[in-house]
């Protein structure tokens, strides 16, 4: 009987907390404070069930799953409509240049936050190493590897495994011959450029309908979490958990705040309120790549930002340039590391730190883990011991929230720092209601 009680209880509940979300949503409350209240009721779901309430979490790995399936086509076919539609094609290059350059910087700036805080929460400090129980050391792809994995090589193959990068480039292509073709015999390149436009026009009514879900989404996937790390997995890391919180909030309210009202020219509560979807999606999923269609949909509709610049900087910015898991989490787990060996780290080491994730955001792009390749090959250039990145594997469902949502925050930022900077005197023409 008992047995049937755990089952049933965590059940009834959930349907009960399910119910008050639609309650809510028939009532048309603000879709943020239905996002809210999915997160506030998924955490008390799993603080009351623990382990039990991990039989809603299908329903929060569908979501993820949905949203994951809109990734590739809304990416390419998105692009290549912005682009199309463009009336100054020289504003691509600029657009380029202009977004990886922030990216990098971006992570540099996150990086000397990370050194920062490490260092004033002496991080590692007093604690004896102990490996979590089958760890092993990610091997660390070579460069020549890396970039031929950039490159669309089979580009029907890298839509099949979701490399975002190398389908970029592609759309990149075939936008580009269109508008070279369009200039030439316009009358050919009209019938695809209205089926590219209706394409589009589609994915973000698709996008749209998946998105209604986000609220019961964000319910699951954090009774999981909640449920998955209780509070005698926190303790023993718990400095090493706010560190790494405080210098993600430090990067989203101090850095990005600034960068915001001053480039941006935009009140940055405001412009936080117009991508907190996507931050929300993004702390609970803990995926830059799985948050792409809301970053979209949030910075095109709600900040107002042009469809191609929203598109370009958002795909980039989920594999190139990751402030939290590229810039603060390695610096962070570095002073961790070096603090349990006994390793004194000087002010040379802290520039090669810096310098080295600055590039080591370039040479992960598109590689799965990046948080785990980028802070290996930070440690490698340190000289530290890569094994002691084991010790903080047990907490990274948690750390991987925050580290992600300061992802997404960043490459928005991005994305309006570019649009701010950049002529858009000219209207698209991309349907993006």
């Amino acid at each position: 009987m008992n047995i049937s009680l755990n089952i049933i209880l965590p059940i009834v509940i959930s349907i009960f907390f399910i119910g008050v979300i639609y309650f809510l949503e028939e009532k048309e409350f603000n879709f943020s404070l239905r996002v809210l209240a999915g997160l506030g009721l998924g955490i008390l779901l799993g603080i009351i069930f623990g382990k039990d309430a991990l039989i809603i979490e299908p329903l929060g790995k569908a979501y993820v799953a949905f949203i994951k399936m809109l990734v590739i086509p809304l990416v390419m076919i998105s692009l290549i409509a912005s682009i199309t539609n463009l009336q100054d094609t020289k504003q691509l290059k600029t657009i380029g240049i202009k977004a990886i350059s922030l990216l990098l910087i971006t992570t540099g700036i996150a990086a000397i936050i990370g050194i920062i805080i490490g260092n004033v929460f002496n991080v590692g400090n007093g604690m004896t190493f102990v490996a979590s129980e089958g760890f092993k050391a990610r091997e660390i792809p070579t460069f020549s590897k890396v970039f031929m994995d950039m490159l669309p090589t089979n580009p029907i193959s890298a839509m099949a495994e979701g490399k975002v990068i190398p389908v970029t480039i592609f759309a990149l292509f075939i936008s580009v011959a269109m508008l070279i073709e369009e200039k030439r015999n316009p009358e050919r390149i009209k019938p695809i450029k209205d089926l590219v436009n209706g394409l589009n026009t589609v994915l973000i009514r698709v996008t749209k309908i998946i998105l209604r879900f986000t609220p019961y989404g964000v319910f699951a996937l954090m009774a999981s979490v909640s449920a998955n790390n209780g509070i005698s997995t926190l303790i023993p890391l718990g400095t090493f958990i706010l560190a790494v919180y405080i210098a993600c909030l430090i990067q989203i309210l101090g850095v990005y705040t600034t960068l915001i009202a001053t480039i941006g020219k935009r009140n940055p509560i405001k412009f936080f309120k117009e991508i907190y979807p996507a931050q929300v999606v993004a702390f609970t999923t803990q995926s830059s790549y799985g948050a792409l269609p809301v970053t979209i949909k949030s910075l095109v509709e709600n900040a107002k930002i042009p469809n191609s610049i929203a598109t370009f900087v958002a795909s980039m910015g989920s594999t190139i340039g990751m402030n939290g898991c590229g810039g603060i989490y390695p610096a962070i787990v570095s002073i961790f590391v070096a603090n349990i060996f006994g390793i004194e780290l000087t002010f040379a080491h802290y520039v090669l730190l810096v310098i080295t994730t600055i590039i080591g955001s370039i040479g992960i792009a598109g590689v799965p883990g990046a948080a785990t390749i980028s802070t290996t090959v930070v440690l490698t250039s340190l000289g530290l011991p890569i094994e002691g990145m084991a010790m903080v594997l047990g907490v990274d469902a948690i750390i991987d929230m925050i580290r992600t949502m300061t992802n997404v925050t960043g490459s928005s930022v991005v994305a309006l720092l570019v649009s701010s900077t950049t002529d858009n005197k000219e209207e698209e023409k991309t349907v993006v209601a």
